[in-house]
């Protein structure tokens, strides 16, 4: 028997009402689906002091958990109010991502809901933070909240990569316009379509720095190839030609200026798994997340 898919919100442990319990909320709303909401707890001084007095620290650990436990139901039940099948739980463990990785096995999940959480550089140099292990890692959908106002989001900013080679890199685009374009049907919400290129950069990497500059005709044949791909996608998922946006300049800027001025409240875009010097200096969905002026959307693709 299938069971039914549900979104995932990820609940800080503070015990907080934040933005992504509301834009949880309206989501599960509009998409119709039941919500599990999930709070991860530990205390390193309580973890510690368990090493010399286990059962006094036991029933603390307890108890704390249990205060947290009915808070977090007294949230679910205010939610289901609004018509939804709402449950919750709190789990004490150390190591979240490894947790969550159990509810993407154990339960048909058609999102991940949480707060986006900024972590200073200097200390993701010494460990990956939750928002990046998610956006690298976990198979489904993730959507890291900024800000809920309005609840449900109305501008949808989808970016797409049309410089994918392989054949199946082209095809993910086509699935994470079609994913951004259900989003947008399910919210009302209306839908851009952007790509930014720099070839020079591109160029740059690909060939060293020092490189002899791209010749001039080279240079327009190259970008009428990719405008090419650009109208070809769109056409292909319906997005109408005064809502693609063909951009030069540096991504990470263009991005962000393009869903400031245009006040986007979501940056939907694709994210694949990355190994090595990528992993460790992190890629641009990563910077997106901590420069991005709205909340970030990311998908995977599909699992063989």
């Amino acid at each position: 028997m299938l069971q039914t898919q549900r979104l995932l919100l990820i609940a800080p442990s503070s015990m907080t009402r934040t933005a992504a319990f509301e834009r949880a909320a309206a989501l599960a709303h509009a998409m119709q689906l039941p919500l599990h909401i999930v709070a991860f707890d530990y205390l390193q001084a309580l973890a510690v002091a368990g090493l010399f007095a286990p059962e006094q620290i036991s029933r603390a650990r307890e108890g704390f958990l249990e205060n947290h436990r009915k808070w977090l139901a007294e949230q679910a039940e205010l939610i289901s109010k609004h018509g939804l099948k709402v449950t919750s739980e709190v789990v004490w463990v150390h190591h979240p991502y490894e947790e969550i990785l159990h509810f993407v096995n154990e339960m048909p999940l058609a999102l991940i809901v949480k707060d986006a959480e900024h972590v200073p550089t200097l200390k993701r140099v010494f460990f990956t933070p939750l928002d990046w292990q998610l956006l690298r890692d976990c198979p489904v959908p993730v959507h890291l909240v900024t800000d809920a106002y309005p609840p449900l989001p109305r501008k949808v900013l989808v970016i797409v990569d049309v410089l994918r080679s392989e054949d199946q890199d082209a095809v993910f685009n086509d699935q994470i316009v079609a994913a951004a374009s259900q989003l947008a049907d399910q919210c009302q919400a209306q839908l851009d379509l952007l790509h930014v290129y720099d070839w020079a950069a591109v160029y740059a990497t690909d060939m060293g720095y020092g490189a002899v500059p791209l010749a001039e005709g080279l240079y327009e044949a190259l970008n009428e190839a990719q405008h090419e791909a650009f109208a070809s996608l769109a056409e292909r998922q319906g997005v109408p030609p005064d809502r693609c946006h063909f951009i030069e300049g540096s991504p990470l800027l263009s991005i962000c200026d393009f869903a400031r001025t245009h006040q986007s409240d979501v940056i939907f875009m694709g994210t694949v798994q990355h190994w090595g010097l990528d992993k460790l200096l992190g890629t641009t969905a990563e910077s997106l997340l901590h420069q991005a002026p709205c909340s970030v959307w990311a998908v995977k693709p599909p699992r063989d």
